[in-house]
């Protein structure tokens, strides 16, 4: 079930401090940014931020507003959505992220807006975070391979970053990159994909209400493995589109490329909208393992979202468009 109630994001604005408590899987960590305003050549940061991105993972988040968007399904358990992950700068196989992302460093950490946009500029992270209150959303998330997961992202509607910068009438697209950084990231060259990770949204779906920047998961930081310090999710596509760990966002006319979607086009498009009724090439999609669940489930049109984005796509062939 999907609850929701207007304008989430007009909620008073909540900042996020480090919390200095001993977290029995995390490390002891606690990290006071001092108050101060600069404005650099290509960096822009704003005062009085008491900032996570310096924050090792699992650092308690406070002070963050529940969100009406959401499902009342059962959370997937932490270590399971830790431990098996899809992030191929750290390896192929789902057990690798959680072990050779540990030492990814993530602070200090900038975000290049390009493009089509009034405000190009290489933006701080802190910077982003305080253009809207975070939110703790409970979103489903369905992987291609047909398994999918319940995780309490925390994060704010992409949204206000896209309003921030202000596009012109040319941007019809928004593209992303994750970070890539050999020296911290030597096992990708086995991946088999081209890096840097890229992938894109129709401007539409960027403004849509339900595609969210994260910045935690579970009441802390994001894990390295799962997109720190700063990852997109749009919980009506495949996982794959919820790209992680990102440096740059650009808006653009044309079709941005997509990692996937170059890597194996039939195989994946550039939609890649949840659709159980066109199978991927090697299995079936109608059905879904939970992580931690034994029995299988059906596989809903756009992840169960459908009531909410369909109208997106009114009129395109879902089957071409996949």
């Amino acid at each position: 079930m999907l609850i929701k109630k207007s304008s989430p994001w007009e909620i008073p604005y909540s900042e996020i401090t480090p919390q200095s408590v001993y977290l029995s899987r995390r490390r002891f960590l606690t990290r006071t940014v001092a108050a101060g305003a600069a404005l650099a050549a290509g960096r822009a940061v704003l005062p009085g931020w008491l900032s996570p991105t310096g924050a090792q993972a699992g650092t308690k988040l406070t002070g963050v507003t529940k969100s009406s968007y959401g499902t009342d399904e059962k959370i997937t358990p932490y270590e399971h959505v830790t431990n098996y992950n899809n992030f191929y700068e750290f390896g192929t196989d789902k057990e690798q992220p959680a072990k050779l992302a540990k030492d990814f460093k993530t602070s200090p950490w900038t975000v290049a807006v390009e493009g089509e946009v009034a405000k190009p500029a290489v933006y701080d992270l802190d910077t982003i975070l305080k253009l809207a209150p975070l939110e703790e959303r409970i979103y489903r998330h369905r992987c291609v391979e047909a398994w999918s997961i319940v995780v309490p992202w925390i994060g704010f509607p992409l949204h206000a970053l896209v309003k921030m910068v202000e596009p012109t009438a040319k941007a019809k697209f928004v593209a992303f990159q994750t970070l890539f950084d050999p020296k911290q990231m030597p096992v990708a060259r086995h991946a088999g994909i081209p890096f840097p990770y890229v992938e894109g949204l129709r401007m539409d779906e960027a403004m849509h209400p339900l595609a969210i920047l994260c910045v935690g998961m579970y009441g802390e930081t994001l894990p390295n493995q799962n997109g720190a310090p700063f990852r997109l999710v749009v919980p009506w596509k495949y996982g794959f589109k919820s790209i992680k760990s990102i440096v740059k966002i650009r808006f653009q006319e044309k079709q941005p490329p997509a990692t996937w979607n170059l890597a194996t086009p039939n195989e994946y498009g550039f939609y890649s909208n949840v659709n159980p009724d066109v199978d991927h090439p090697r299995w079936s999609q109608k059905s879904e393992r939970r992580l931690g669940e034994f029995l299988k489930r059906k596989t809903l049109p756009f992840n169960g979202y459908a009531s909410q984005v369909s109208q997106l796509y009114a009129g395109m062939d879902l089957r071409k468009n996949y």
